[in-house]
């Protein structure tokens, strides 16, 4: 199968397409520079050069393409409008990658009880994102809808992915933001208490749900992606252990703010994300073999190793 997949040289899109390049598929990325390019190309990935403004060179690559995978921005809403114009009426598979932060709250590091299904957040029911997170959900939706145009379109919405990638960008987002400042600081920090909770995931089982979608997921399909949840209190300790820092501590989100950014430390960090994916277990058999961010943070934070 030739698949084209925004995102090739991050961490998602990276793991994505060299998983699948290994597969046997030829397998065309997306890359900003001729650096990237030429990364891409060492690694058997041909690249499309551009970027996520150009949206004839998307149209072009996504025509050429048997599937494409959209996992350069969750929200950025002309790629994939110029995506679906060019795959409309051909019936080949677009993935969309979406994060879970779409249910989070603004909880500064308190606890929610509120868990989330697939059905909970089906279009037609009473739950409305936060306001910053609307434009994504706008934009899932977008994509949902695509499947009435012919094209078997599916969000992927996935959760905090933790594990080392196996593309070019080895680290994902919310760990290792964590992680690099209790590096520089000598102290690992969460937001408020670190009570909140988020689902999470590992990227092996990432890239195989990927792989079944790809192989069977309806048109208009939605999957939560996760298998475990666990609080930031319990992820930073652990980072803390792994770094010899001593205990956590609690920092305010205006400092918190200051260091990461609004959205990063108000909804990445500080907020609780939970959700059960089932659709995708009991449609496409999804197995996932890990369930503790705890327990790989414990073991392989540190490893020079992917996975």
């Amino acid at each position: 199968m030739r698949i084209f997949v925004t995102g090739a040289t991050g961490f998602i899109g990276g793991s994505l397409a060299t998983r699948l390049s290994g597969a046997g598929h030829d397998v065309s990325g997306l890359a900003r520079t001729e650096g990237k390019a030429r990364a891409l190309r060492e690694r058997g990935i041909t690249p499309v050069l551009g970027d996520l403004d150009d949206a004839a060179v998307l149209g072009a690559a996504a025509r050429d393409a048997d599937a494409v995978i959209n996992a350069a921005d969750s929200d950025h809403r002309p790629a994939v409008e110029a995506l679906v114009a060019a795959l409309a009426g051909t019936d080949k598979p677009l993935l969309h990658t979406s994060g879970s932060s779409i249910v989070a709250d603004d909880a500064r590091g308190e606890v929610s009880e509120r868990v989330f299904t697939e059905a909970d957040i089906a279009p037609g029911t009473a739950w409305r994102a936060e306001p910053d997170k609307a434009p994504r959900v706008d934009l899932d939706r977008f994509v949902l809808a695509a499947a009435e145009r012919g094209i078997r379109s599916v969000v992927l919405c996935n959760t905090l992915i933790y594990g080392h990638g196996y593309g070019l960008s080895r680290d994902s987002v919310q760990l290792p933001r964590l992680t690099r400042q209790a590096e520089v600081s000598g102290v690992a920090r969460h937001i408020g208490p670190g009570r909140n909770i988020w689902s999470n995931v590992h990227i092996d089982d990432v890239a195989d749900l990927y792989e079944l979608a790809l192989a069977s997921a309806p048109a208009g399909a939605f999957y939560f992606v996760e298998n475990g949840e666990a609080s930031f209190g319990e992820m930073t300790q652990a980072i803390a252990d792994t770094l010899e820092c001593g205990t956590a501590q609690p920092w305010d989100i205006e400092a918190a703010i200051e260091e990461w950014g609004y959205e990063p430390a108000v909804y990445a960090l500080g907020s609780n994300s939970r959700v059960r994916g089932g659709r995708a277990r009991a449609e496409l058999g999804w197995s996932p073999r890990y369930d503790s961010a705890v327990e790989w943070i414990r073991k392989r934070l540190t490893s020079a190793e992917s996975g």
